[in-house]
């Protein structure tokens, strides 16, 4: 049977750490426990279904600094704060940042393990996007130049004449750059053009790529 997924463990308890793994271990997850956030940065990270349960108070790089740290790298796992010092403007800052959830220590293992699925959960259906969004751009790196500009307004809702005088040639022309487009880009319709493309152009670090 399959792990339903891989959780990072950063905490500079040892007993915590252990009794946290076995717990995980017990459910079948796949978990990697590590004593310090450089620690962490410094470990290979390729599991698409994982997420990250992250101490606040640890020496030198401490757990927001970590999640900062990651935020910047372009990281999409959920994180989930366990701390005994957390407070509250500490905790909207982390939720405000992209955390999952903030769980202070002791925390009731049927707590803890709901967070790590509810995480797991949000990290599949991510890899999922990423998956699909890979697709997509993949399907737009085969169109011309041309048909990328026509797409585009395509999108915007100009009509196909529309495009023509934008582009200086005529209806004819605009009407075969959008059969390629809509043949390129897997599409049956307008409607589901306008969908793949939004996937791919929302948010930050995305968008076409216009090599």
């Amino acid at each position: 049977m399959s792990s339903p997924g891989t959780v990072y463990l950063v905490d500079d308890e040892p007993d915590l750490l252990k009794a946290l793994t076995r717990l995980l271990g017990a459910e079948g997850f796949d978990v990697r426990a590590f004593a310090s956030a450089e620690e962490f940065l410094a470990s290979p990270r390729h599991e698409p279904v994982a997420c990250l349960v992250l101490d606040v108070a640890m020496p030198r790089l401490d757990g927001i600094q970590l999640q900062d740290r990651l935020i910047e790298q372009g990281s999409l796992l959920p994180v989930i704060f366990l701390t005994g010092h957390g407070d509250i403007p500490m905790s909207v800052r982390a939720m405000k940042s992209g955390a999952v959830d903030f769980l202070t220590k002791p925390v009731q293992d049927a707590d803890f393990l709901r967070a790590v699925r509810a995480a797991l959960e949000l990290a599949g259906a991510r890899a999922a996007e990423n998956e699909q969004v890979s697709g997509i751009q993949s399907c737009v790196d085969r169109l011309t130049r041309r048909e990328r500009e026509v797409m585009d307004l395509v999108v915007a809702g100009l009509l196909s004449k529309q495009i023509a005088a934008r582009l200086g040639t005529v209806e004819q022309t605009i009407k075969v750059h959008r059969m390629r487009v809509m043949e390129k880009m897997e599409v049956q319709s307008v409607a589901e053009l306008v969908r793949r493309v939004g996937l791919i152009s929302r948010g930050p670090g995305t968008g076409l790529n216009q090599g």
